[in-house]
């Protein structure tokens, strides 16, 4: 039998990301570096990663309709996105930690900060987490987030999103993104989409409409899934590294 020896992740190609420097996007011009990204060689620091329990996470940790409902349930369209995560060779990645935060229905977040006139809604925190199965496999509800304005340029909108954070096992494999809808007419002339250099590795960023799942009188549905890495990687926008 041959012996699999598991080492360095394979270094991610920062060709194929979007570009550091991006002034469509504004605030990628005070954020880009000054001077040339350095290659450093992968340690056992970034091969390995903490290991994720199941006993960790309460029962509504997946479910953003019910994880902070007080006296009611949120406003807004019932969704539920699923998909599976996978590594650089198309392997199940089990028990990877994945984070979600959105706006809620009227576009705002739940943040101190953001201070658009969209309604906070009382039963909705934005927020949830949790970990893949055996094969890979992830599952949330949650409301679909609604679109808001931003100060890029006069009169931009942002589509709706959903932001996203996974830890696999190993640092170098963690990915920080944000999931688009299909269909969405805001996608096309969003300038932080925009950085992001082929139309196929947008694609890669936009959860389909799932039919075959919806829940009858009650829940669309999406898939979308996560590729660490490879040709199918789902890409980190303006990705520095």
């Amino acid at each position: 039998m041959t012996q699999i020896i598991q080492g360095a992740y394979a270094q991610r190609n920062t060709d194929d990301h979007p570009p550091a420097y991006t002034p469509g996007y504004k605030t990628s011009v005070l954020r880009s570096p000054n001077n040339a990204l350095i290659s450093i060689a992968q340690t056992l620091t970034e091969v390995t990663a903490p290991r994720f329990s199941a006993d960790w996470f309460g029962p509504k940790d997946n479910d953003l309709i019910l994880n902070h409902a007080k006296d009611g349930l949120p406003i807004g369209e019932r969704i539920i996105i699923h998909g599976y995560v996978r590594d650089q060779f198309g392997r199940p990645v089990k028990n990877a930690l994945l984070e979600v935060w959105q706006a809620n229905a009227s576009g705002r977040y739940r943040h101190p900060n953001d201070q658009y006139i969209g309604t906070l809604d009382p039963n909705f925190g934005g927020c949830g987490r949790m970990l893949t199965d055996e094969n890979g496999f992830y599952v949330f509800r949650t409301i679909k987030p609604g679109p808001y304005p931003w100060r890029n340029r006069i009169n931009e909108w942002r589509p709706a999103h959903i932001h996203f954070s996974l830890i696999a096992d190993g640092w170098s494999q963690r990915l920080i993104s944000q999931l688009y809808f299909e269909g969405d007419t805001l996608i096309d002339s969003c300038p932080i989409l925009k950085t992001v250099p082929t139309h196929e590795q947008r694609q890669a960023l936009i959860a389909l409409e799932d039919k075959s799942n919806f829940i009858e009188a009650d829940s669309r549905c999406y898939r979308f899934d996560i590729h660490l890495r490879g040709r199918r990687a789902t890409y980190f926008e303006n990705d520095l590294i």
